[in-house]
């Protein structure tokens, strides 16, 4: 189970005007914002940009500086995978820490939406001793209790953080995910795809592979 919401992109305009400083093209740039604030490629600005994009990573050092924040929902093992990325993304977390004992478990804390029936069963266990692991130390202050709970804590406890990431990083993430096994990944992808000019300056990029 995976959840992407709250998506914003920003710093288009700045981007694109960081792409025409090498060749002092400004004059050509013909993009604009339209009533809704949205910032719309011109066909001088969506050409360079996709030529820059196809050149490789040298050339295409605009996209980093086009930034895309949003709140995301995952399991523990998604996480595991996505911490691979620590070039351009930046993530502040829920905390498990200071606040897994705020709040009563449930099954719903957990990504389960792949797990058989008998699975699911035992999972319920474990969310029971969880709570009754909760209960406890909430009443009784005992470290050994918290350290029970955190150390209990299944892979497919669920995650909220806000991450910022940039064109570029999002670049590499699809063409090293899109086929990969989990499903939290496809739509990652997915969501990836949706967002503003993804087709021509991320996706696109390996439509040929």
């Amino acid at each position: 189970m995976i959840e992407l919401m709250r998506t914003s992109v920003m710093n288009f305009e700045n981007a694109i005007r960081g792409a025409r400083n090498p060749l002092n093209s400004w004059a050509k740039s013909d993009s604009r914002y339209d009533e809704n604030g949205n910032y719309i490629l011109g066909e001088n600005d969506l050409s360079l940009a996709v030529r820059l994009c196809k050149s490789g990573s040298d050339h295409r050092k605009f996209v980093r500086m086009i930034f895309v924040s949003v709140d995301i929902n995952a399991p523990l093992y998604w996480w595991k995978e996505y911490d691979t990325y620590k070039v351009g993304t930046v993530a502040n977390s829920c905390s498990t820490m200071h606040k897994i004992h705020s709040k009563p478990f449930s099954l719903d804390d957990m990504s389960t939406d792949r797990m058989d029936d008998a699975s699911k069963a035992v999972m319920q266990q474990v969310v029971d001793r969880l709570e009754a692991l909760r209960l406890e130390y909430n009443e009784t202050k005992d470290k050994s209790l918290w350290y029970s709970m955190i150390q209990l804590l299944p892979s497919s406890y669920n995650q909220m953080r806000t991450c910022t990431l940039n064109y570029e990083t999002l670049i590499n993430i699809y063409h090293a995910r899109r086929s990969h096994k989990l499903d939290e990944w496809h739509v990652f992808c997915d969501w990836i795809e949706s967002l503003p000019y993804a087709k021509e300056l991320i996706t696109g990029l390996y439509d040929e592979e």
